[in-house]
């Protein structure tokens, strides 16, 4: 369907919230910008590797529309019926067409579509035009579990954690206040929903070997080293930005166990209580089922679950460069400099 692509950095103010952030915006060339949902095809069956393990290599793109939580509008409903479907497909093609409106993660752009605005608008100095395809499925949800769709109550911990984040967003009071996102360290683990946590048009490259799995991202250029070897996991004692991670291969399917996360990570109010099981299974021969079991007892008031689907692209991993156009920390250590010289 994607004749060619290319990529084009751009370094600007943008985030669905309205808040300062990198953008790497992906082009299409010559093709939709929304794609429907891809069928299974029935006579495909699973490749392994010479070690007799599924074979999961290969560019996988992130682009479900499926927001993580249920919005109200769908309480109670799972699925979207084939007429929802296709109308929330025919209304994202005519917000986003030509660049009219502003660049949109793809959980916004659904959430576009399901309100039938005319314009989607947002802090951002990108347009919509050249917007990866978004992958549109029936689902109302990515969390699976609870029922309705929704992730658990946060804890007050967690709300104050939570609160932090978003005001260090919007008020920075010096270079330190920048996170290991705003300092293209890290987008952390794992990625689900927002800009760049999920990866929503986020490239990921796998790689496999006899006793390890190595995830490439895009994205900051993350690489994600997992033993297959059973070895045992860190002390309790060391802490990592983006958890310790092993794996295990339980039937055709491909299980990471993640926990010893720092104190200074962050998912969704969670930092060093979280631990996360992700399960990576080809279910066709364009798709790989992404699904993940989060539990924290100091930050959601019980366990809960999503399921998402990578997409197989013939198509190249690109630099990110994320340092290079990082304008908002440049911005920002040059009016701390200035602050100092005038001695407020």
């Amino acid at each position: 369907m994607v004749a060619s692509r290319r990529r084009v950095r751009n370094h600007t103010s943008m985030l669905d919230r309205g808040l300062t952030f990198i953008v790497v915006v992906t082009i299409l060339v010559g093709c939709s910008s929304v794609v429907a949902a891809q069928g299974q095809d029935a006579s495909w069956e699973p490749t392994h590797t010479v070690d007799g393990h599924p074979d999961l290599q290969g560019v996988w793109l992130n682009n479900v529309a499926t927001p993580v939580e249920r919005p109200p509008a769908l309480a109670g409903r799972a699925r979207l019926t084939e007429e929802e479907l296709a109308g929330l497909r025919e209304r994202a093609e005519r917000i986003f067409e030509n660049g009219r409106s502003a660049f949109a993660i793809p959980e916004s752009a659904f959430t576009a579509a399901l309100a039938d605005i005319e314009t989607y608008e947002a802090a951002s100095t990108s347009s919509s035009i050249g917007m990866v395809d978004l992958h549109f499925v029936d689902r109302t949800s990515l969390v699976v579990e609870p029922t309705d769709g929704r992730i658990p109550d946060l804890s007050p911990g967690a709300e104050q954690r939570r609160g932090a984040v978003d005001r260090g967003w919007r008020e920075k009071t010096g270079p330190e206040d920048f996170s290991s996102i705003h300092r293209c360290i890290t987008t952390g683990v794992p990625r689900l929903g927002g800009n760049f946590g999920a990866g929503p048009y986020t490239y990921y490259q796998i790689f496999q070997s006899r006793d390890h799995v190595v995830i490439m991202s895009e994205a900051f250029h993350d690489a994600r080293i997992i033993p297959l070897d059973g070895r045992p996991a860190l002390s309790e004692d060391i802490r990592q930005w983006n958890g310790d991670s092993r794996g295990h291969w339980d039937g055709e399917t491909l299980v990471v166990e993640t926990s010893n996360f720092s104190s200074d990570s962050y998912f969704r109010g969670a930092a060093d209580g979280l631990r996360v099981v992700e399960r990576f299974a080809r279910t066709d021969a364009e798709v790989l089922t992404y699904s993940l079991t989060f539990s924290d007892s100091t930050t959601w008031a019980g366990t809960w679950a999503a399921e998402t689907s990578l997409q197989r692209r013939d198509q190249d991993i690109y630099e990110f460069a994320c340092h290079e156009g990082n304008h908002s920390l440049v911005g920002m250590l040059r009016t701390a400099r200035l602050e100092d010289a005038s001695g407020r």
